[in-house]
């Protein structure tokens, strides 16, 4: 299909439909215009004939003809604006031909008019009849006046305003709606040289900015938030690769070392063993860090599968907060918890609850700091069909500029890039997580006093009420799927 612009594309096809739609408008003014006038002339003329009808009038057999008619046509023509072609007869009772004047000749009026002198005989013209009739009532004679139908609706004046009006309104739509197309089409314009731009890579975009619009304020606005977020995420996203080559390469490159320096004879008996340890402990990390890679590709293509069990939240963290604590090496901070509730019931996935509070936890024990001693509280509390599990520690924070992309992938803040290696997949992870079981992961402060972080389920009881709502909605449209609780 050959494209074209908005500007000639909307004014071409809206001077057709103005020009097709005046057409229209004007064919029907002309049709009501010329039946206007041609009623108003005949009642001119019908005013005409009895005015002649009156003047003429007699005591006598016949109408007496006064010798100032002529002029009195004349001036009832020019004061009543008829056409010159109008042409009055007179006529005595019996049909004889009384008078007719100068517009005709006698043979041409008989031609004109039927046997009764009082009608028309020819379809192109009209007659209008008035009775001349005596004091007592008596109808001596007739005065009929005969005009065509082409001079009666002859109104050049009211052609010329009217074409004048429709070319006028024609001229006039077509400016309006080029100078809007015109003003439309600009920053739509510009919008798609941007995005041009943008797709070169180049994500500094300039757009004219206060339009009086909202729609198109809001266009460009978006785009230039949109732009501005693709160059931030662009230098994330060189960043983060980056970052994560080089925290892959780190334990690769230590293992070989290390390794190379066993395989030579650099090293060897307890300080051989010593090497193989490190070695075994990057290849861990090493291990790890390709599992979080191979975790957060599987779940976000949709290939890892979420349960929905029935589950007791306050057992399921107790023993998710001892196993932790076991885990933990002498002199390292225990995790404390808090569940004043008897019995909480949710739905989820045990042991992927137990990954999420376990990488919340593992980041509390980094946040740590030397200014004082690190305190793990993990809060258990019910909340509008939600049960929230609530990881609050008092570590050093998270910087202010940094708390808005703690869920992005692959993003570390500074103090924990310098101080711990990985890839930045641990939160996101854990919020698509969450996310996948109807809940979610949520950043609740943070601050140089510490940091919390709550995960959210959904209780049994909520979820029932939505499971319930669901089969009563699938049952009435015999449609959807029926969840089972496991």
């Amino acid at each position: 299909m050959k494209s074209t612009s908005i500007l000639s594309y909307w004014t071409f096809r809206y001077v057709l439909i103005l020009c097709v739609g005046l057409l229209l408008v004007a064919s029907v003014a002309v049709v009501w215009v010329r039946q206007a006038t041609m009623d108003n002339r005949m009642q001119m003329t019908g005013l005409l004939a009895q005015e002649i009808a009156d003047r003429v009038a007699s005591d006598g057999n016949a109408p007496v003809l006064p010798p100032y008619l002529d002029d009195l046509i004349e001036k009832r023509k020019r004061f009543f604006k008829l056409s010159e072609e109008l042409c009055v007869t007179i006529s005595a009772a019996d049909g004889r031909m009384l008078y007719v004047d100068r517009t005709l000749s006698p043979q041409e009026a008989r031609e004109r008019l039927s046997d009764d002198l009082s009608e028309s005989a020819d379809p192109d013209f009209v007659t209008v009849s008035a009775n001349v009739v005596d004091k007592s009532g008596t109808v001596i004679g007739h005065v009929t006046l005969i005009q065509s139908k082409k001079a009666l609706t002859y109104i050049p004046n009211e052609y010329r305003l009217l074409s004048v009006l429709l070319i006028g309104l024609a001229l006039l739509g077509w400016l309006t709606i080029y100078l809007l197309s015109r003003k439309l089409s600009r920053p739509i314009r510009q919008v798609a040289e941007a995005a041009r731009q943008v797709s070169r890579g180049s994500y500094d975009v300039r757009l004219e900015e206060g339009w009086r619009e909202r729609e198109i304020g809001e266009l460009v606005a978006s785009f230039k938030d949109m732009s501005s977020r693709l160059k931030q995420l662009e230098e994330w996203r060189t960043l983060m690769l980056a970052g994560v080559t080089h925290e892959l390469k780190t334990p690769v490159t230590s293992v070989k070392g290390l390794v190379h320096a066993v395989r030579e004879g650099v090293v060897a008996d307890k300080e051989a063993d010593e090497f193989l340890d490190i070695a075994i402990q990057e290849t861990d990390r090493l291990q790890t860090m390709v599992s979080d890679l191979l975790d957060y590709n599987a779940l976000a293509a949709g290939f890892v599968q979420v349960r929905r069990d029935r589950l007791n939240a306050v057992a399921l963290v107790s023993e998710i907060v001892h196993q932790w604590n076991m885990l933990q090496e002498e002199g390292e901070p225990e995790a404390r918890l808090e569940a004043n509730l008897p019995e909480l019931v949710v739905v989820g996935d045990a042991l992927r609850i137990q990954q999420i509070v376990v990488n919340l936890l593992n980041n509390s024990k980094q946040a740590r700091t030397d200014e004082r001693p690190l305190r793990i509280t993990v809060a258990l509390r019910e909340e509008a069909g939600y049960a929230e599990i609530a990881v609050i520690d008092n570590g050093h924070g998270i910087d202010e500029r940094d708390r808005r992309f703690v869920f992005e992938r692959f993003f570390r803040g500074e103090t924990k890039r310098q101080r711990y290696r990985g890839l930045g997949l641990g939160l996101t992870f854990s919020r698509m997580l969450a996310q996948a079981q109807n809940g979610d992961l949520l950043l609740l402060h943070s601050s140089d006093a510490g940091s919390a972080f709550a995960l959210r389920l959904p209780t049994y009881e909520a979820s029932g009420a939505n499971r319930q709502r669901n089969r009563f909605e699938g049952d009435s449209s015999q449609a959807g799927e029926r969840h089972k609780d496991v």
